[in-house]
C-alpha cells in the first residue's frame, strides 16, 4: 500500500508535518455548502489519509457551515498525538451559501469557540485569519485590528499559532509585528505563480506556504504540456501538478483536496513521482502559456 511516510517535512509552528496532507474543504456538499453527497465515504477519505501517514489536515467551520469539522471529529478523535489540524476564521457563510468577512472581535472569537467545540479540541494547533477584502484574491487594507484580535485569543492558550490566508506582503509583514506567523495560505499552483518571490522570501525565514487550489480548484488546471509530461512519465496531470509544487521549495505544504478515495490515493501518489531536470524546465513554461 503506497504512503507517504518516507515524503519530505517541514515544521508548522512546533510541529513537524509531512509535506503532503489533505484539504477537508471538499468533503461538504456543492459549492463547500451544506452536508456532503455521502456521508460514510467523507468518513471513510479521512480514515484512508491519516492510514496512508497524513499529519496534516487543513479545515474551517465556516466550510458547510460546520460540516467538514464534525466529519473530522467523527472520523478521526481521539486524535493521534502527531495529527496537525489547521482551521481558519475570518469569514462566514450567507443564507445563500455566499462567503462573507466577519472580522469583529466577536466574529472572530465566536468562530474560534466554533472551531474548538465541533472538532472537539481544547487547543488548536494552527488558526489561519482569512482576509476577505476581496474574496476572489488578496486586497491591500490594514489587518492590524483582526491580528491584534487572534494573537489576544493566543494569549488566553485557545490557539498554539497563528497563521494567515489571501493575503498581500505588505500584510504578512504587518502581522508579523504583532505576532509569530507559522504559515501563509494563498492561491499558487503551476499557471497562477504571482507568489514565486514571496514563497523564497517565506521559506529564507522558515514560514510554511500553502498553497490552496494547488491543483486548480474548481477551474482544473488544463494543459497541454502538463498533459503531455504527465502521459510520458505514467502519472496523472493532477500527480504531475503536485510533485512540481513538492520540487517548487522546500517551504511548500500541501493539501489536495477530494471527497473520493480513489482520487486521495492518486494525490499521495504524487511523493513517489521523480521529475527530471528537463521536465522541470518544461513545467516552468506553462505559468508563460497560461
Amino acid at each position: 500500500m503506497s504512503s507517504i511516510d518516507q515524503s519530505s517535512s517541514f515544521t508548522l509552528g512546533d510541529r513537524t508535518v509531512k509535506r503532503l496532507g489533505y484539504g477537508a474543504m471538499q468533503l461538504a456538499g456543492p459549492g463547500v455548502f451544506g452536508p456532503p453527497k455521502d456521508h460514510d465515504a467523507a468518513l471513510a477519505v479521512l480514515r484512508e489519509a491519516v492510514a496512508r501517514g497524513v499529519n496534516h489536515i487543513d479545515t474551517s467551520d465556516f466550510y458547510g457551515p460546520h460540516v467538514t469539522n464534525l466529519l473530522i471529529r467523527e472520523a478521526l478523535a481521539p486524535y493521534s498525538d502527531n495529527l496537525t489540524i489547521v482551521t481558519k476564521i475570518g469569514a462566514r457563510r450567507g443564507a445563500d451559501g455566499s462567503w462573507l468577512p466577519a472580522f469583529s472581535p466577536e466574529a472572530l472569537t465566536e468562530a474560534m469557540h466554533d472551531n474548538l467545540r465541533n472538532l472537539g479540541l481544547d487547543v488548536l494547533d494552527v488558526v489561519n485569519l482569512r482576509i476577505m477584502f476581496d474574496a476572489h484574491g488578496p486586497a491591500e487594507g490594514s489587518i492590524e485590528a483582526p491580528i491584534t484580535v487572534l494573537a489576544e485569543l493566543q494569549r488566553q492558550g485557545l490557539v498554539r499559532h497563528i497563521g494567515l490566508s489571501n493575503v498581500t506582503s505588505a500584510q504578512i509583514e504587518e502581522a508579523r509585528r504583532i505576532a509569530r506567523i507559522v504559515c501563509v495560505q494563498n492561491q499558487y499552483n503551476l499557471a497562477h505563480r504571482g507568489d514565486d518571490a514571496l514563497i523564497d522570501e517565506l521559506a529564507r525565514d522558515g514560514i510554511a506556504y500553502v498553497p490552496f487550489f494547488p491543483l486548480g480548484g474548481f477551474n482544473p488546471l488544463q494543459s497541454s504540456t502538463l498533459s503531455g509530461v504527465a502521459e510520458r512519465l505514467g502519472a496523472t496531470p493532477m500527480q504531475v501538478a503536485l510533485a512540481w509544487l513538492l520540487r517548487r521549495a522546500p517551504n511548500i505544504l500541501l493539501i489536495p483536496g477530494t471527497s473520493s478515495v480513489a482520487h486521495l490515493r492518486e494525490n499521495l501518489a504524487a511523493s513517489e513521482l521523480e521529475l527530471p531536470s528537463d521536465v522541470l524546465r518544461e513545467l516552468d513554461g506553462v505559468a508563460m502559456a497560461a
